[in-house]
Parts: C-alpha cells; structure tokens; sequence
C-alpha cells in the first residue's frame, strides 16, 4: 500500500467500524463466549483480480492487535472459484464483526482490480496507460485508487488538492485558456505549491493557444476523435505529456493508444463494475 494513502485508509476504516458494529454487535456478544477462539478463511467464489488484503489486514488487527492473519495469496494475484485468499484466527466476536466490513471492502476493491485488469491487458503492447478518474463512491475513493494500481492501471490525482486540472468549466469562467493558465501559475507561485499543471482542450486551436500561454505538464484531449487525437500528438510534438478522455470505451480503447498518447482515463474502472463474489466462512476443528 502507498504510504500516502495510509491516513485515509486508516480513518475510513474507523468509519466502517462506527458505522457498522456502533454500540456493539449484539448478534454476536449475546451468544458468543467474550474470550472464545476461531478460525475462517476468505474463500473466492468468481473468477477476478484480488484485491484489498492489506486492507484488510489492517481491520482485523485494529479490531484485535492479537490476530493471526495468514495470506495465502496477495493483491494482483489472478484468482478462480475455490481459491482460498486467507485464514484468519482469533477470538470469535472479532472475526463476526470484521466479516461485513471485510467483504464490502474486498468485494468492491476485486471488482475494481478486476475491470482495471481488462482495460490495462488491452494495452499491453502499447505506452499508453489506463488512469483513473475521481468517479468514485463519496469517501470510499482511496480503496478504488488501491485497487486500482492492483488491477495495473494508473492513479490520476486524488482529489483537487494534488494537481491543478483546468477543465473547461474552469476556463469558461476564467475567460478563455491564457487567462486560466496564467492565473494558475502565479497562484501556485504565490502559495509556494509545486503541482503540476493539466489543461483540458476542445479542438487544435486550444492547444496552440496552452503554448502561447506558457505551456503545461499535460494536455488532456477532451472528446477528441482518434483522428483528432492523431494530429494532437504531431501537434503537441513531445512538449508535454497527453491524456485522452471522453467518450472512451473498451471497444475503442486501442484506437486511441495507437496515437500514442502518454495516458487514456476511464471513469468506468470505478463507476461501472460489478463487486467480485468472495466468502468468509467459518473453518472447522482448525
């Protein structure tokens, strides 16, 4: 796991805990000995890309410091029905109120690895990199940015704090590019903040216009076509990195690729998948 991301993690998964067992989980305190001992292991029940063992580590220990988690297999690894993940052994009470929290988290994390995992095999022969979007569910977006980097595409920014993107919202507002662009420089020069700079384009006029203005780390072709595209990298001839975006999808996606832009975004790795069908069950006589 990036240690940037820890502290969100971490907080998110105090949010999980309040949210879900809150006051105690009464299911299992009025029929479960407090200091029992048991053991279960995380079966896969569809065939994926798993992801969110480190995560989940982290819920069960900040349950109980004195759990033993055993892997059995690891983030990234291709996974079928049957596959054992883990074992998990500790006290009873523990291993029922981490078990929901665990599988919303390494259901939805697989899901997103997996949908990641078609996009990225694509481009495979390519030097064009999938990225992710901020489309993800409110709060929940530091596990889709892990999953991910698992299912082998890239991050984007975290959030609007991490990098400057000039979309065209905010260039309509701030009146055209060159007054976006240059506004933006000397902001980020007077708070003393090294971001990079992205700027969103509509036609090829806008891009030459981005180097009049003094240029940026990234342009991003915004619903360009892949004959558009094409001519956007002559264009743009290397003075910056290119990202296309808009209108993407699997079926065209090496169309795109084939123009050789540095990164391709897809909002559907994390806004259109399907959680990956896993299992915590009960092992006995362990």
């Amino acid at each position: 796991m990036q240690a940037e991301y820890i502290p969100f993690v971490d907080e998110l998964i105090e949010l999980c805990i309040k949210e879900d067992i809150g006051d105690g989980d009464h299911s299992s305190l009025s029929c479960i000995p407090a200091g029992e001992k048991g053991h279960m292991k995380l079966l896969v029940k569809q065939k994926g890309i798993l992801a969110g063992m480190e995560v989940a580590e982290r819920v069960f220990r900040r349950l109980d410091p004195e759990v033993k988690f055993t892997p059995v297999l690891h983030d990234g690894d291709r996974i079928e029905p049957g596959d054992i993940a883990f074992y998990i052994e500790g006290k009873m009470i523990t291993l029922l109120q981490s078990e929901r929290i665990i599988l919303n988290i390494m259901q939805r994390m697989s899901g997103v690895a997996t949908q990641t995992a078609v996009y990225a095999d694509r481009l495979k022969k390519y030097k064009t990199k999938v990225l992710d979007t901020r489309k993800t569910t409110p709060g929940m977006r530091v596990l889709d940015k892990i999953a991910v980097k698992t299912g082998g595409g890239e991050n984007h920014r975290m959030g609007l704090f991490d990098m400057v993107i000039l979309k065209d919202n905010h260039i309509d507002f701030a009146g055209g590019i060159t007054n976006a662009l240059q506004k933006c420089k000397a902001y980020l020069k007077e708070k003393g903040k090294n971001l990079k700079i992205e700027v969103e384009v509509r036609s090829l006029a806008d891009i030459e216009e981005v180097f009049r203005a003094g240029g940026a780390d990234r342009i991003m072709l915004d619903n360009f076509t892949p004959e558009m595209t094409r001519k956007a990298v002559e264009l743009i001839g290397g003075r910056c990195e290119i990202e296309s975006s808009g209108g993407i999808t699997l079926e065209n996606l090496t169309d795109y690729a084939e123009c050789g832009v540095d990164f391709i975004s897809v909002g559907a790795l994390t806004h259109q998948i399907k959680s990956l069908d896993l299992s915590l069950k009960a092992v006995e006589n362990a």
